[in-house]
């Protein structure tokens, strides 16, 4: 179910070709975020759609890095992240990613697929709220209507809930990360196959 709300390809490979309103709705905001030079990190938990994102910035040649739990020089994909003066993109699997590292050249961060734990989560975010940053951090969560996404987002604030009455925050103030709906169907209205180039998966 977390995966047909990521892409359908995920739940069938028959369905590889066929478009998602998710991945749809993030190229639509890297787009505007490439416009204005900046850097992104693009956290999912699923290495086959980082894959899936990474295969379509390839095709529109798009700068662009990627990390999981199979990358071999960690520290050398980090240094050409923050030296490179490219708007790029980079994609990391929340295991491998949301930890350990420090991200600052990014002010922007999509969490591509909720996770039901939010202090993991809010680890991710926080490769960008490191000593040294100096911009303000935009955190995005992208969340398909009427679907698991969204109970998930409820267990989440449960859980942020009882953290609160024991005195543990999970949250630092200033980068709770806004919520996109994305409801397939009225996606597709408003923009119809061929509004956004690469908008067909």
């Amino acid at each position: 179910l977390r995966q047909i709300c990521c892409h359908p390809g995920l739940a069938d490979e028959k369905h590889l070709d066929k478009p998602s309103a998710k991945m749809t709705a993030l190229f639509y905001l890297l787009d505007q975020l490439r416009e204005a030079n900046h850097k992104v990190l693009v956290f999912s938990q699923f290495t086959s759609m980082l894959d899936l994102i990474r295969a379509r910035l390839v095709a529109e040649d798009r700068p662009h890095l990627l990390l999981t739990g199979q990358t071999k020089d960690r520290s050398e994909v980090v240094r050409t992240f923050h030296t490179s003066k490219d708007p790029h993109v980079f994609l990391l699997s929340l295991k491998a990613g949301g930890t350990g590292l420090n991200l600052t050249a990014a002010s922007y961060v999509v969490l591509y697929d909720p996770w039901w734990n939010p202090a993991v989560e809010q680890q991710a975010i926080d490769r960008t709220h490191r000593i040294g940053q100096t911009k303000k951090v935009f955190a995005y969560k992208m969340i398909c209507k009427d679907t698991i996404g969204e109970k998930i987002l409820q267990l989440q604030d449960k859980k942020k809930g009882i953290a609160k009455e024991c005195g543990h925050d999970e949250w630092q103030e200033g980068i709770e990360p806004t919520q996109l709906f994305v409801d397939d169907k009225e996606w597709h209205q408003a923009h119809p196959t061929g509004d956004h180039h690469g908008a067909e998966d």
